[in-house]
C-alpha cells in the first residue's frame, strides 16, 4: 500500500477499487485513507481530455493522448464511486456520474446504441471505429455497479436519469447482437468473428445487475440466461476461462481485433467470476 504516485495511471486503479470494500468489511482507516489519497489524485492530478473526461493512461511506456477508452469506467470510475459512498461525499459522486456520461457521450454509436472502444478527442473520431465486446462488457457491468454506490449521492437527477436512458439503450443494443451459441462476438457487429468469453460474461452480468435494479426491463435477463451456459461450457478442468482474447489496446482496424489471440487471463477470470456470484445472488433471491 505504499504505491508511489509516480504509477497513478487509469489501468493501474482497478485493484484500489477493493479498498472502499475491506474498509466496510473491516473497520481499518489504512483502506480509507488510501482509498482517498487516490480518489485526490484522480480528481484533482489524473490527465484529462479537452472535454474533461479521464485520459486513458497505462502503466507502459504508451501515451494515448486526449483518447477516451470504455475501460476506464471500471478501471478506475468505478473506484471512485464505490469511494464516495465510503466518505458518503456527493462531490466525488457528482463526478464518477459525470465521467460516465462524459464517456457515454464519446464512445455511444447514435445510430445503433452500441459503444465504440475508444473517442479521440484530437481527430475527433473512433480511431478504428470497432464496437468491440470487451469495452461494451466493461461498461455494461460497470455501470449498474457505479449507480448503485453513487445514486443517492450525486444530488442531480438530470445526470443520473442521462445516464440511465443511455445504458438502457445500451443494453437494448447489446441484445440484439447476441450469438446463436449465447454468446458474443469479439467485435459485437462483426457476426463472423470469434466468440469472446470473458466480454460475453461481462455483458451478462451487466444484464442481470440493471435486470434487478429496475435499469432495464427483467425481459433482458433472458439474455444473460442464455449466456451463462456457453461461458461455463469456456471454463476447463483446471479453472481456467478459455476463449478469452489477450490484452487489446484501441487497434488500427476493424479487422485487426478478429486477430487478437486467446488465452486465459486474469480479467478472463475476475468477469467470469462475477457473472458467476451474480447468478449465486440471484439464486438466493429465488430469481
Amino acid at each position: 500500500m505504499g504505491q508511489s504516485k509516480a504509477i497513478l495511471v487509469i489501468n493501474s486503479i482497478a485493484p484500489f477499487a477493493v479498498f472502499p470494500l475491506l474498509h466496510r468489511m473491516t473497520g481499518r482507516e489504512v483502506y480509507a485513507e488510501k482509498a482517498g489519497e487516490v480518489a485526490r489524485w484522480l480528481i484533482e492530478e489524473a490527465p484529462r481530455t479537452k472535454n474533461g473526461a479521464f485520459e486513458h493512461t497505462v502503466t507502459e511506456k504508451a501515451s494515448f493522448s486526449e483518447q477516451i477508452w470504455a475501460d476506464t469506467i471500471f478501471m478506475a470510475v468505478l473506484f471512485l464511486a464505490r469511494t464516495a459512498r465510503m466518505k458518503g461525499d456527493g462531490r466525488i459522486a457528482l463526478e464518477a456520474l459525470r465521467q460516465v456520461r462524459l464517456h457515454l457521450e464519446a464512445l455511444q454509436d447514435e445510430e445503433t446504441g452500441l459503444l465504440f472502444h475508444g473517442w479521440d478527442c484530437e481527430a475527433g473520431n473512433w480511431m478504428s471505429g470497432a464496437r468491440w465486446n470487451r469495452a461494451n462488457a466493461w461498461i455494461a457491468v460497470g455501470v449498474p455497479m457505479i449507480v448503485a454506490e453513487t445514486e443517492a449521492l450525486c444530488g442531480d437527477d438530470a445526470l443520473l436519469a442521462d445516464v440511465k436512458r443511455r445504458y438502457a439503450r445500451l443494453a437494448e443494443a447489446l441484445v440484439r447482437m447476441q450469438g446463436a451459441d449465447g454468446l458474443w462476438p469479439t467485435v459485437l457487429d462483426r457476426p463472423g468473428f470469434y466468440a469472446e468469453t470473458s466480454g460475453s460474461a461481462g455483458i451478462a452480468c451487466g444484464l442481470y445487475k440493471a435486470a434487478r435494479m429496475g435499469l432495464v426491463p427483467e425481459a433482458l435477463s433472458a439474455h444473460a440466461d442464455r449466456a451463462v451456459p456457453a461461458v461455463l461450457a469456456a471454463i476447463g478442468p483446471d479453472g481456467a476461462v478459455g476463449g478469452v482474447s489477450g490484452g487489446t489496446p484501441v487497434l488500427e482496424s476493424v479487422e485487426a481485433y478478429g486477430e487478437v489471440p486467446i488465452f486465459p487471463t486474469l480479467y478472463g477470470q475476475g468477469l467470469t467470476l462475477l457473472l458467476l456470484a451474480e447468478v449465486s445472488a440471484g439464486a438466493g433471491e429465488g430469481k
